[in-house]
């Protein structure tokens, strides 16, 4: 299917590894001119953009702290100034912190809710005027089914994006008239995510929680994104859509 992606701009924050790379990777391989959004990893940045400029693609890195407003505006202004617009926002940003909820702090409540939850806020208010001036805006929250289902150790990042999902839903009621959608996809475990020492003595365990029996890969994740962000999914929004391997099916 041809997703009509081409010349369209998209920014897809954390893009710098695992799964925001490779929705980037597709993003430009569709013919989309991708911001690739990175906090602290600017070699990492810029390697992903040689990447899709090496297939003949357009990107161009942008460093922004999400969880800073006036950060997030000046990255949002700078896309606009080099790209000539913003047509698509793919929010994938986050921070997770896992541990037992009575051995949390309140300087790490603030730290996930500031990324996870006032980041996607931010990144939408800034960038909202211009998914609506573009037509066919697109929003997409990347969340864990954490945020979904409740999961042990998660409890902060599963609170902050919960209310991401929220802001999907009233998002897509209010700029729907607009001609922008917003919606959410909420992902089981990516191995390539998680500290791989960690994974190899859980792995056994963890797989009996997906009926395909396998953890996910970014490139299970990449697909469901892009057409979302497409002008072929103008009919769907509001929506929360696990992409799991059947972890959650509610």
């Amino acid at each position: 299917m041809e997703m009509q992606l081409k010349d369209r701009v998209a920014l897809v924050t954390g893009a710098t590894r695992d799964v925001g790379r490779e929705i980037a990777l597709t993003l430009a391989g569709e013919g989309a001119r991708v911001a690739v959004h990175y906090h602290g990893a600017s070699d990492a940045a810029e390697k992903v953009v040689a990447e899709i400029k090496s297939h003949g693609g357009q990107a161009k890195a942008y460093q922004a702290d999400i969880a800073d407003n006036a950060s997030v505006q000046k990255m949002i202004a700078g896309i606009v100034a080099d790209m000539g617009g913003l047509n698509v926002l793919i929010s994938n940003a986050g921070l997770a912190i896992r541990k037992p909820f009575k051995d949390t702090t309140p300087e790490e409540w603030r730290k996930q809710i500031d990324v996870n939850l006032l980041g996607a806020i931010q990144l939408c208010h800034a960038a909202g005027p211009h998914l609506v001036k573009g037509g066919n805006g697109r929003i997409i929250a990347i969340v864990g089914d954490s945020s979904r289902v409740g999961e042990s150790g998660l409890s902060i990042v599963a609170a902050a994006r919960g209310g991401v999902i929220m802001l999907m839903k009233s998002l897509a009621r209010e700029m729907g008239r607009a001609g922008v959608t917003a919606n959410t996809v909420s992902l089981g475990m990516v191995e390539t995510g998680h500290d791989p020492e960690w994974l190899a003595a859980n792995r056994e365990k963890l797989v009996k929680f997906y009926p395909v029996r396998r953890l996910g890969q970014p490139e299970d994740i990449a697909p469901t994104v892009t057409l979302l962000a497409s002008p072929k999914s103008g009919w769907i929004t509001g929506q929360v859509i696990s992409v799991s391997g059947g972890y959650c099916m509610v």
